[in-house]
Order: C-alpha cells, then sequence, then structure tokens
C-alpha cells in the first residue's frame, strides 16, 4: 500500500482513510486537497511519478486537462462580473469575424455550455494536432465554420474547441490571452500553483502522466458508430470521429514540452490539487482574505443549460443513464461525478482529475493524478474519499 501523507483537520480522518484505500493499488500517485469556509481541512499526497520513481508532494505538477476548462470558465464569469463581457450578448459583438456561416446570433452563454455547435473543427477543413498549439490557426479555423448544429438546439462536448472558443472571449474582452489574464486575476491573488502555458522553469516538478488501458483508436471509434447505424459522411459524424482522435493524440502530447507551454486552455493547465481546490475555495468565498466572485455570479454559473436538451442528430439516438449536464461553463452532479450533491459545480479531467464546489457548504475539492484511470462512464475507483466527503457533510 502506498503511505499516505499530509493532514486532515478533525473530523475528516474517514477521507484520508478512503483516499488510501482508493490509492492503495495506484500505480502511479496522486493528491487530494479540501477547502472549507476558507482553509485547508484535508491536504493529502501519495505514489510516485511513475517516470522516473521520485515520490509525490503537495508540490508535484500534472497536467489537469479538463479540469483547465473550469478555470477559463471563472475567467469569463470574473470579466462579466466587471461588466466587461455580457453572458446573453452575441459573440460577434466581441469577435466580429465569428458572426460568419450562421453564427450571428450566437450568444456567449452557449460557447460555454457546449451548445454552440462547435465541438470539434470542420471536418473539411481540418486542424492537425501541431495546429493546437497555434492560436490563430485554431480560432480562425472556428471563426470560418458553419456550426455542426442549431446553436443551442442540443449539445455534445467540446472537448478542445472549448478552449478556444470562450479562451478569444477572454482575449478579446481583456486584450490579454486566457494563460495571461488567468495568471494575473486569478493565479497570482490567490497564489496558485496553476498554469495555462507552463514556464519553462517550473518543469522540473512535473510529473507526466500514463495511461492504464490503451487509448480509443479511430478504427474502434469507426466500428462502434458503424455498429450503431452511423452514416460515416456524415459531417456531425466525422467531426465527433476527429475531436476524439484528436484529443487521444492531444493527451499523448502533452507530456511534451511544447504543448504544456502552448496555451491550450481546453485541457493543458499544469498545476496541482491544492491549486483546484483553492482556485474553487476564492472564488465560492475568500481565501486569506482573497475573493473573486460574487454569489449572483455562482448562481449563474451553475444553472442547468442542458437539462432538456439531448445530442446532435445522429446522436440524439444515444441515451445513456447518466448524460453530462452543463451549466454556463461548468459541469453539474450526476452518478459518475456525484461530488457534494445537488448546488455542487466543477469540472473532471481525462483519466480522473476533478475540482469542484459547494458553495452553500463553503467546500472546495481538488484531485489531482498522473495515472489516466478514469473512464467518465463510472466514478473513478480512487475516488472513494468522495463518498467519505459527503457522508462528513450528510450530503
Amino acid at each position: 500500500m502506498n503511505a499516505v501523507e499530509g493532514t486532515v483537520a478533525r473530523g475528516f480522518e474517514a477521507v484520508r482513510d478512503a483516499f488510501a484505500e482508493g490509492q492503495a493499488a495506484d500505480r502511479g500517485g496522486a493528491q487530494l486537497c479540501v477547502y472549507r469556509a476558507g482553509s485547508p481541512v484535508v491536504d493529502l499526497w501519495t505514489g510516485h511519478d511513475a517516470s522516473t520513481g521520485r515520490a509525490y508532494s503537495a508540490d508535484t505538477l500534472t497536467v489537469l486537462m479538463s479540469c483547465t476548462k473550469g478555470a477559463v470558465a471563472f475567467c469569463a464569469h470574473l470579466l462579466a462580473e466587471r461588466g466587461a463581457l455580457d453572458l446573453d450578448a452575441r459573440v460577434a459583438a466581441y469577435w466580429p469575424e465569428f458572426a460568419t456561416n450562421g453564427k450571428g446570433e450566437v450568444r456567449v452563454w452557449q460557447l460555454l455550455s457546449h451548445t454552440a455547435g462547435l465541438m470539434g473543427f470542420d471536418p473539411d477543413e481540418p486542424v492537425d494536432v501541431d495546429g493546437l498549439c497555434d492560436w490563430d490557426v485554431c480560432t480562425d479555423a472556428l471563426a470560418r465554420m458553419a456550426p455542426l448544429w442549431p446553436p443551442g438546439t442540443a449539445y455534445l462536448y467540446h472537448f478542445i474547441t472549448y478552449g478556444y472558443l470562450v479562451g478569444e472571449l477572454v482575449r478579446r474582452v481583456s486584450g490579454k490571452t486566457p494563460g495571461a489574464f488567468f495568471a494575473d486575476e486569478m493565479a497570482r491573488p490567490l497564489a496558485l500553483d496553476f498554469w495555462i502555458g507552463l514556464p519553462h522553469d517550473e518543469e522540473r516538478r512535473l510529473a507526466p502522466h500514463f495511461r492504464s488501458t490503451p487509448p480509443l483508436d479511430a478504427a474502434a471509434l469507426e466500428r462502434t458508430f458503424f455498429n450503431l447505424g452511423f452514416d460515416a459522411d456524415h459531417r456531425t459524424v466525422r467531426a465527433v470521429m476527429a475531436a476524439f482522435t484528436s484529443t487521444e493524440a492531444l493527451i499523448d502530447n502533452m507530456n511534451r514540452r511544447r504543448w504544456r507551454a502552448a496555451e491550450i486552455p481546453a485541457g493543458n493547465g499544469v498545476g496541482s490539487a491544492r491549486a483546484l481546490a483553492r482556485l474553487y475555495a476564492g472564488c465560492i468565498g475568500e481565501v486569506d482574505g482573497v475573493g473573486l466572485l460574487h454569489r449572483s455570479t455562482l448562481e449563474r454559473a451553475r444553472v442547468p443549460l442542458t437539462d432538456e436538451l439531448r445530442g446532435p442528430t445522429p446522436f440524439d439516438a444515444i441515451t445513456g443513464p447518466s448524460p453530462q449536464r452543463f451549466g454556463c461553463g461548468f459541469e453539474l452532479p450526476r452518478d459518475p461525478i456525484p461530488m457534494l450533491g445537488e448546488g455542487s459545480f466543477g469540472h473532471p479531467g481525462a483519466g480522473g482529475r476533478l475540482a469542484f464546489a459547494h458553495p452553500e457548504l463553503g467546500v472546495a475539492v481538488g484531485y489531482a493524478c498522473n495515472n489516466l484511470v478514469w473512464d467518465g462512464n463510472t466514478p473513478d475507483p480512487r475516488w472513494r474519499w468522495s463518498d467519505a466527503l459527503r457522508t462528513v457533510f450528510g450530503v
């Protein structure tokens, strides 16, 4: 069994025990941090960097995958709170080039809720994996693109494009890239070890991620769609296939310096569990005298926006027991990601990373790991601490 280090406040011993149990057979390392009322009550780490054998510490950094989306969403909400960005406005009011090919009426909130019809790049004008490091290539491609479905009528997770769409709004409104805005307005005030675009000097602290199972390949995905009766030439089907395969390639490439140094704000944020928990804590309340968002902003962030929608054709034919639920920039609780029940909001990341908060309980949680385990369809087996937390808070 991996030794667990760190501290827990009185009453949270069961969380430490559950964390230890969940990590007992993990071949990598992990961190768990929980804030309550602005102070840490759980701060734990265990395991090691599988590439070097170096023990995990509280300061070890990992690629946080799609937990980065939550950070970018906070940036958009901070700009909205300051009156610089209207979530109900047309995207083209801030990004005029975006209005082409039927996107003139797309609203800012639709980008944040994965309903804009831009879940991948145009399959007829693809962006390859190398192109994901080029901001202008990606944002120009999305500005030219016709939506894959009428915006607002359906939703489908915007794996990679989310970061360029919301990030370009941040850039247009603030004059800073999303990584720079996050660093100046959120990470620095809260003293976070969290970057979108990792500085070279921080590379020494990073533990590369690795897979416990093989990545999903294009041939397997194509067989799945064929068995579902999908038309392989359907534009949305081709876009989804390209998005899946690009995401798998990006996950592997983020173990290389170039992809960590770039700004790919749907998934290449680098940080720690402490940073994730402290970010959410500083957005739902105050941490060391710093509070970033008002309660009314949080209410807007966690209003369910997709509960009455389905996937676009032909994906509307797929019904599952627990579809993704989106608010304005964040995922909401569902069976695979129960968080702390209704009222919670946050974002998971590929392989098992997780960050969320519950404003009424005053609780913020960050979990980071370097072993890609979570399949997205059931709770990560390492998240036993989540059950213990719900017991502690009676939810």
